[in-house]
């Protein structure tokens, strides 16, 4: 079983170092940053953190070099899914390909070059230390189905979570996979945007009263869009959102938009609170909590360009 993983920033460095320690799973890790690159084929991918694991994928920034793939996890920012899979979608010709990347979108563009595909959430988490170093923040399950315009055969998804389940990161196989995603994607739009505004963690967010009621006013849009589309949830993600502050689940963890607002880099906004004014708007549910969080996202982000 050969799986390539598409995009080797924390949490697909988390997926080709766990999967690279099984004896029937042959890993190759696709990234474009060269310094990450040569340090994972010089001395392995190294995990600390919530667990401590060196791994020791085949690392390379060339996609001539991916050899054909029976798997493809995309763990790409989200505003880089299409060219991304573009280019390397010469080894993913009969490949079973799985977003767990944030946000709505990903499985739509990834549909565009490949024509099986798997729709994921993952939960773990985590921040890139240095080149071929992350530190592995937050552990979490992971829910995997065929993506209902261009689905993977069952099969294949329950292969793909078993190995994922066997290198450590638990991963279900189920047949619809949306209301876990929307679960996902309507907690991350309602703390990650808050956090990466004002600088606080997880935790942080959540003990302020007025930010905690300000998550809560977001959530509950996000609910609204989901219910219109016919999608339960099963879990309230606000019960979601209060677990992770604990101390000991994600209290201090800069969520990755505010890992990229510190760094000067494009967040995945318009794939979050984005895709829920998208879908509010296609449904007929106002979104404007929504709206308003992208618009100061993004003049935040178009005040470095000044």
């Amino acid at each position: 079983m050969r799986v390539c993983v598409v995009g080797c920033g924390a949490v697909g460095s988390l997926f080709a170092a766990n999967l690279s320690l099984l004896d029937d799973v042959e890993v190759w890790a696709y990234d474009v940053w060269p310094a990450h690159v040569a340090a994972i084929n010089a001395g392995g991918l190294r995990l600390s953190g919530a667990d401590d694991v060196v791994g020791r994928p085949r690392a390379t920034a060339d996609p001539a070099e991916l050899p054909a793939c029976d798997f493809a996890i995309v763990a790409t920012k989200s505003m880089h899914t299409g060219d991304a899979v573009a280019s390397v979608a010469h080894a993913l010709e009969g490949a079973s390909v799985c977003s767990v990347q944030n946000g709505v979108g990903n499985e739509e563009a990834i549909a565009e070059h490949v024509a099986k595909v798997i729709r994921g959430t993952t939960f773990p988490a985590g921040k890139i230390v240095e080149p071929g170093h992350v530190q592995w923040d937050v552990k979490g399950d992971t829910t995997i189905g065929p993506f209902e315009p261009r689905p993977a055969p069952m099969d294949a998804v329950e292969r793909l979570a078993d190995a994922c389940t066997r290198g450590g990161l638990p991963t279900r196989a189920v047949a619809d996979a949306r209301p876990p995603q929307w679960g996902k994607l309507i907690f991350n739009a309602a703390t990650n945007p808050i956090g990466a505004l004002t600088g606080l963690t997880h935790g942080r967010v959540c003990e302020d009263p007025e930010l905690r009621s300000l998550v809560s006013g977001l959530v509950d849009e996000g609910k609204a869009v989901a219910a219109a589309q016919g999608i339960g949830l099963g879990s309230d993600p606000e019960e979601l959102i209060d677990y992770a502050a604990r101390p000991e689940v994600a209290y201090d963890h800069k969520a990755s938009m505010l890992q990229d607002i510190e760094a000067r880099r494009e967040s995945e906004i318009d794939f979050l609170n984005g895709g829920i004014v998208r879908f509010g708007s296609e449904a007929g549910v106002p979104t404007p909590l929504n709206q308003a969080v992208v618009a100061l996202i993004k003049g935040l982000e178009a005040s470095w360009r000044q």
